[in-house]
């Protein structure tokens, strides 16, 4: 018989509305932690992406019984090369694959993307994302980028959801963002790779409100809070994330369990 977890798994696979829509932002350097100890088995949290396409290297717990999410985070890497990416997806069994980590804002043209992702993430035969934009509301970046990106598509690039990130000073913008990328791009499934608060902010109290209203939406099919990690290794590790979000959304403590922030992922 399939455990529940199992059954959210496969609920979220094959598109089910059933499905939990909580996913882990699992960075490289977090073998020390396990991803199981925020899947308790509930159907809440579902997923887990570590910005790469090998799987998370963790010490205990492998994915912790979540489904991988691969990630071409850019064009080309040593650690994720392109040339790659269709034999990891095939070896490890994605059902899913997300493309570029924040285009808009580290040079890459939507010309160029449109070039790539045709070449690269049109031939994996599973459910695909366009790239992760900023919440920027300069010209040229954030959902701007992602209208130019998907116009340079002329109609080739196949994809199932479009891909936010959003850091910001409170709720209400949270909000409004996400509603107004509903309203630009209304027949798309959305999924949300990257979200907190900016230093300084109540970073409880914002998830305390941010994961009901994303469990309510049906165009939102997954939300991922930034960060599955500790304290001491987000410090240790990604000193501008400290200085853009601070540590108060992390999803587990220096001990190993899960957080103020990590037990509203239940």
């Amino acid at each position: 018989m399939f455990s529940r977890s199992t059954l959210a798994l496969f609920a979220l696979f094959v598109g089910s509305a059933q499905a939990g829509k909580r996913g882990l932002a699992w960075p490289w350097y977090n073998s020390p932690l396990d991803p199981g100890v925020l899947n308790n088995g509930d159907g809440e949290v579902v997923a887990i992406y570590d910005w790469e396409t090998y799987a998370p290297p963790t010490s205990t717990g492998g994915t912790g019984g979540l489904g991988f999410i691969g990630m071409q985070g850019t064009m080309d890497s040593s650690s994720s090369p392109v040339s790659e990416l269709a034999a990891r997806q095939k070896a490890q069994g994605w059902a899913t694959v997300f493309s570029l980590n924040e285009p808009d804002i580290n040079g890459i043209t939507p010309q160029e993307a449109a070039q790539w992702y045709i070449q690269w993430i049109n031939p994996l035969a599973i459910k695909k994302a366009l790239p992760a934009v900023t919440s920027s509301t300069n010209s040229g970046q954030g959902l701007s980028w992602l209208s130019q990106m998907i116009s340079a598509c002329a109609g080739q690039c196949f994809y199932d959801y479009i891909n936010l990130h959003w850091y910001g000073s409170s709720f209400a913008e949270f909000q409004t963002y996400i509603q107004n990328a509903h309203n630009q791009f209304p027949s798309s499934t959305i999924v949300i790779t990257e979200f907190a608060l900016n230093n300084g902010g109540d970073q409880v109290a914002f998830f305390q409100s941010a994961f009901p209203f994303l469990d309510g939406l049906g165009y939102v099919l997954l939300y991922f809070p930034f960060v599955a990690t500790s304290p001491a290794l987000l410090q240790a590790n990604d000193p501008n994330a400290v200085a853009t979000v601070g540590t108060g959304s992390c999803l587990y403590t220096n001990a190993g369990g899960p957080s103020a922030a990590g037990n509203l992922m239940y």
